[in-house]
């Protein structure tokens, strides 16, 4: 009992001699200047953060307001459907028991099998959010219409030509990535591919060059996991690449309109003094 008791004085002798301590800061001025100091820190940090959201916000009402955004938002969902609707074609042409072609590759059949399909379908991703990224930072957002446009051309040329050219899955494929299968049920049509010519597409259109090298990196991965995964064959991925620069080019010299940049309001008319 005198043991919990000498515990006891010891604690309450601890807590008055720290509240005996702080009692000439508490009475100190500058205690208060310090705090007000701090609150005046953080509110201009939030005023900062409140500044920046209201310019993003004002440069993306341009945008919003633009048919050009709503075009590329309709290219994608066209260049989607358009490849969803070819892959069911080549799933029904197979279920009546007909086959596609499997081709003999010269770079497949000599290169080693490994199953890093995740590998490819992740740092296909990757670069999605790099360009997400790439707006905002750089408040690129007179470019978004034209990114969507350009996407939305490329997927819906590749939703054509799998069904023109309906080749088999490369030998050795043996699917996407369980975590990835919801992206595409049937995984048919391989020409050209869609992951490399996506990829590259992105590089191609952004225009700082720390993000083109970021980009660059991810294509340079996913072509070399695709290779080792069987993912497409070798002219699957070389077309996807001069399928994305003819699109580009193609875009950026017929449809720069979509560049929002481009577009100069009419001069006014001068009035006189």
């Amino acid at each position: 009992m005198n043991q919990i008791n000498k515990k006891k004085n010891r604690v309450l002798e601890y807590v008055s001699e720290m509240l005996n301590s702080l009692i000439p800061v508490i009475k100190s001025k500058y205690l208060y200047f310090g705090i007000l100091a701090i609150i005046a820190g953080a509110d201009k940090k939030k005023n900062r953060v409140l500044e920046y959201v209201s310019e993003m916000l004002n440069s993306l009402i341009p945008v919003i307001k633009s048919k050009y955004l709503y075009f590329g938002i309709l290219a994608i969902i066209a260049g989607a459907a358009l490849n969803f609707a070819s892959e069911t074609y080549l799933h029904n042409y197979m279920s009546e028991g007909k086959t596609l072609p499997m081709l003999s590759d010269l770079i497949l059949d000599h290169l080693p099998f490994y199953n890093v399909s995740l590998i490819y379908d992740i740092f296909c991703l990757v670069p999605i959010f790099l360009v997400l990224v790439y707006f905002v930072h750089k408040k690129d957002y007179n470019r978004i219409p034209l990114f969507m446009l350009m996407t939305g051309i490329f997927y819906i040329v590749r939703g054509i030509f799998i069904v023109l050219t309906p080749f088999g899955n490369p030998p050795m494929f043996n699917g996407s990535d369980p975590l990835f299968h919801g992206f595409s049920n049937f995984e048919l049509g391989v020409y050209p591919s869609g992951h490399v010519g996506n990829v590259f597409l992105m590089f191609l259109l952004v225009k700082d060059k720390s993000y083109k090298w970021l980009i660059l990196i991810c294509l340079i991965i996913v072509v070399g996991a695709l290779f080792l995964a069987r993912g497409h064959y070798s002219i699957d991925i070389l077309s996807g690449l001069f399928f994305s620069y003819a699109i580009r080019s193609f875009g950026e010299k017929h449809l720069s309109m979509f560049d929002l940049g481009n577009i100069r309001e009419p001069d006014r008319l001068a009035v006189p003094v």
